[in-house]
């Protein structure tokens, strides 16, 4: 029997408190991350308080201005100049310390934001969890990678990465895949903490669409989500549209696969309950072996960001 009615969040099921998406903590199920995203119409604003959670305040359309009161009650302020559109390229971004009072407002239009969110424990001070800085990452300071080849092409943008970005838990990007190709491929998991090989980590998968063509009405992709350990069964396979989340809370996941008429852009989320903060995946054994085709085969570099019904 399908899952997708327990990890499945279609656009306009998980509306909550002024939020058109607000995925947060639940106990049990749900513990380590959160995803919220707002519209505001031009000078609009929303408050968050974030309490024991760190965030990364991701424009999705439009620009926003963030200020952040943090815990040692200094006022923090950024202005994101944000993008047209998902698929226009990277935005810069806003991180925001554990225990902060969030501001967002439009700027001077329209503008619809993604809070993406991490539960931290321990104290506020320098060096302790919860204790790293309020950041303005820049579109340019974002580094982009191109992963895979051929029909596994796609292209992440690692503002988020420990690599990128000090922060407590969290870890974020944004992936883009061409019409037609998969991404999470080949299908992998983090969901047992084997150190320097496998992270235990959570993940929010939030996606949007764009049709290649005009005569494209309903731009859509897939995503799936099976069991890799016995006693943790999990069945996903949801067709996905702008807006509709899907929760990984462990398993093997991918792909996530692009229709051949629509690009598919996805935003991940990513935490655990470790000390350390690390993106380390184990594949399928039954599809790593793709990877090795990967140096034979070009590279899928179509953009996806002209307007529906140029070249794609």
């Amino acid at each position: 029997m399908s899952d997708n009615t327990r990890w499945v969040r279609p656009l306009g099921t998980a509306a909550a408190d002024g939020w058109q998406t607000a995925v947060v903590a639940t106990g049990q199920d749900w513990q380590h991350t959160s995803l919220r995203v707002t519209t505001l119409a031009a000078g609009e604003s929303r408050v968050l308080e974030a309490e024991g959670w760190e965030h990364l305040v991701v424009p999705l359309s439009g620009g926003a201005h963030v200020t952040a009161v943090t815990a040692d009650a200094r006022a923090h302020r950024a202005e994101l100049t944000g993008r047209p559109d998902v698929f226009a390229g990277p935005t810069d971004t806003a991180y925001v310390p554990a225990r902060s009072r969030i501001t967002l407002r439009a700027s001077s239009g329209p503008a619809r934001i993604a809070v993406a969110g991490a539960r931290v424990t321990g104290g506020t001070g320098p060096g302790s969890p919860g204790g790293h800085a309020f950041r303005h990452l820049t579109a340019a300071e974002v580094p982009v990678e191109r992963r895979g080849a051929g029909s596994a092409s796609r292209q992440v943008r690692n503002f988020g990465t420990p690599e990128v970005l000090a922060a407590d838990a969290i870890i974020a990007c944004e992936v883009i895949t061409p019409a037609g190709n998969w991404s999470s491929w080949p299908p992998h998991k983090h969901d047992t903490a084997r150190p320097g090989e496998e992270s235990e980590l959570e993940e929010i998968y939030y996606f949007e669409t764009r049709p290649t063509d005009p005569r494209c009405t309903d731009p859509v992709g897939y995503q799936r989500v099976y069991t890799s350990d016995t006693g943790r069964p999990i069945d996903v396979l949801a067709e996905v549209r702008t807006g509709d989340v899907v929760l990984v809370p462990h398993g093997w996941h991918g792909p996530a696969m692009a229709a051949p008429d629509a690009h598919l852009y996805y935003l991940n989320v990513m935490a655990g309950p470790g000390p350390g903060r690390a993106w380390l995946i184990s594949d399928d054994p039954a599809h790593a072996w793709v990877r090795e085709t990967w140096p034979h085969l070009p590279f899928d570099a179509r953009p996806t960001s002209r307007t529906p019904g140029g070249a794609a």
